[in-house]
């Protein structure tokens, strides 16, 4: 955890929408490519979206997944050092032991892998006549909470159907996270109505920063992604939002408005501990 009175105050984070094509290769270097500019317009922390090196789908997953360190994590590794940020590698299919697992992996300003976050909420919905999808089909669900240090502040880690777990994001900011990184890949029918209200509702709840990094939208695509990355303040105010198309979205994230919030409503201190309690089951 960072120390108080030891980080900086605020830095600029950045998400990149990335349009993902069908070609791996050419995935990975239009998204090092985004990240290198966002560096030079002063981010600090990177964040490409979820599914940013291969279509959305359960019958991509097995023929894109890449055990890390691999191919695409060993390009942003290289990229975060080259530019010395941060890079929060959105998400791959991730082989490991003879599983899948759609896996985020970050990456420190010397290259050095920080942290892995395997998604822990496996996106299996039907709605019917609109969507059915079942990630669980090839994916396997991770068993680790995400978070790394900066000195900036502490970030916690999900990727798009964990956003929908509250508890995830209270246990987060006990471990003292204010900023929350989604990587995440709405459609068409969750994106309208609930991309942005989830997102306000766990930085409202938790006092912090929640930003989402989609994909941009092909309307091609047999899974069509909602776009609309985003950042919102510990206020619920949405500081940065994008289109459809590919961007990069910019928000200064400012740790005094953050301490000035939980200063005036100090829900921490309010919590009702003898009544209600969310806790880890593992550490």
């Amino acid at each position: 955890m960072v120390l108080p009175g030891r980080a900086m105050a605020t830095f600029r984070l950045a998400l990149i929408q990335l349009q993902v094509s069908s070609i791996k290769s050419e995935n990975l270097t239009r998204a090092c490519g985004l990240i290198r500019e966002a560096s030079k317009q002063g981010a600090q922390i990177v964040s490409l979206p979820e599914c940013f090196n291969s279509p959305y789908g359960t019958k991509y997953f097995p023929e894109y997944a890449e055990k890390i360190p691999g191919d695409s994590t060993q390009k942003l590794s290289e990229v975060a050092k080259e530019c010395s940020i941060y890079v929060i590698g959105g998400s791959i299919p991730e082989k490991d032991a003879g599983k899948l697992y759609n896996t985020c992996a970050v990456f420190g300003p010397d290259g050095t892998l920080l942290v892995k976050h395997r998604k822990l909420h496996l996106f299996d919905i039907d709605v019917p006549g609109k969507i059915t999808f079942q990630e669980s089909e090839t994916l396997s669900p991770g068993d680790s909470f995400s978070t790394f240090d900066t000195p900036y502040c502490s970030v916690g880690l999900g990727i798009c159907y964990d956003i929908r777990f509250s508890e995830l994001a209270q246990i987060y900011a006990q471990r003292g996270c204010q900023l929350l990184v989604y990587p995440g890949a709405f459609n068409l029918t969750t994106g309208p109505a609930h991309w942005e209200l989830l997102q306000r509702g766990r930085a409202v709840d938790n006092q912090v920063y929640v930003a989402t990094a989609s994909p941009a939208r092909d309307e091609k695509a047999s899974y069509v992604a909602w776009g609309h990355s985003t950042v919102v303040s510990p206020w619920g105010e949405v500081l940065a939002k994008a289109g459809t198309e590919e961007t990069i979205v910019y928000a200064d994230i400012d740790l005094k408005k953050l301490a000035e919030i939980r200063q005036q409503i100090p829900i921490f201190r309010q919590k009702r501990s003898d009544l209600y309690a969310v806790e880890a089951k593992k550490s």
